[in-house]
């Protein structure tokens, strides 16, 4: 698995303190993050990629400096947001997901096969030629997780990826998320989702206030809520 280092990682929002003196070390397969909103967990999860930087300390992805060295990480580690329409950037389904490859140079056919692989994997073979934009939600989130990794990174970060969908649609997501074997840090208010992961991180006011197995980490979440 890859190890991720928060080193006493700091983040403040102009004078708001966002997160404080956060220290992990993570390296299981399957880790959650939870949290009131405003708490401070996406901005967790978004440093383990670089799209935002701490203040201070500093974050590492096997030992690459997230803020120094941000492509080789970004090569490692897949982002997937709450919104898809934030990361559909192509006419169609087929184009979007292409789109990720282009800085890979990867040899057409290479290029084309893992496209295929990907719209597969995904159900979205039969929408190759569509408008991705047309979508529904579900379908969107989808084509945001066949363009990510189709480029096969080691990890994938999603924060809060079900929270837009409808029961149906979230179901379908969540199973296709649980059956990656990408190590998966996953930001989310489903707390269900999170009862056979291996590790659970509990947000609050910008500190870890709870770091345990799902049981135990939920049910100090929910005393934190209460």
């Amino acid at each position: 698995m890859t190890e991720i280092v928060f080193e006493h990682v700091a983040h403040r929002y102009g004078d708001v303190p966002v997160l404080e003196d956060v220290s992990l070390r993570l390296a299981e397969r399957r880790i959650g993050i939870v949290g009131a909103n405003g708490s401070g967990k996406s901005t967790l999860a978004r440093m383990v990629n670089g799209l935002v930087q701490p203040t201070s300390g500093r974050v590492l992805v096997d030992g690459l400096d997230v803020a120094r060295r941000g492509r080789e990480v970004r090569r490692r580690v897949g982002f997937v947001f709450t919104d898809p329409d934030n990361q559909i950037v192509m006419p169609t389904v087929r184009e979007d997901v292409a789109f990720t490859l282009r800085r890979h140079r990867l040899p057409a056919d290479q290029a084309a096969a893992r496209v295929d692989d990907a719209l597969e994997t995904f159900g979205l073979s039969d929408l190759a030629d569509r408008p991705a934009h047309k979508l529904s939600g579900g379908q969107k989130q989808l084509l945001a997780l066949a363009a990510v990794l189709v480029a096969r990174p080691a990890v994938l970060v999603a924060d809060e990826p079900t929270t837009l969908l409808d029961a149906r649609n979230a179901r379908i997501v969540g199973e296709h998320l649980a059956a990656l074997p990408q190590q998966l840090v996953m930001v989310t208010h489903h707390l269900d989702a999170l009862a056979d992961f291996d590790r659970v991180l509990v947000v609050d006011a910008g500190r870890i206030v709870a770091d345990d197995a799902p049981a135990a980490a939920l049910e100090a979440y929910r005393e934190v809520v209460a």
